[in-house]
């Protein structure tokens, strides 16, 4: 269970992070890299959030693994 809780809090951590540039990216507020097709692309602002979420809840369940 140890291996487990792990892979799923360094996984969503990770998710959240990505999920995040995605919604930063999708919004126009960060335009790193200035080259990056989703720069103000709604449709990567609503993966993002989607991502960051599901990492967030990894994160959740992951912590809850460990009691």
């Amino acid at each position: 269970m140890a291996a487990l809780r792990i892979i799923m809090l360094v996984v969503g951590t990770l998710a959240v992070l990505v999920g995040l540039l995605w919604l930063g990216q999708g919004l126009g507020i960060v335009r790193w890299p200035a080259s990056s097709f989703m720069i103000d692309v709604s449709a990567w602002a609503v993966r993002g959030c989607a991502l960051a979420v599901g990492g967030a809840l990894m994160i959740y369940y992951g912590l809850r693994v460990g009691r």
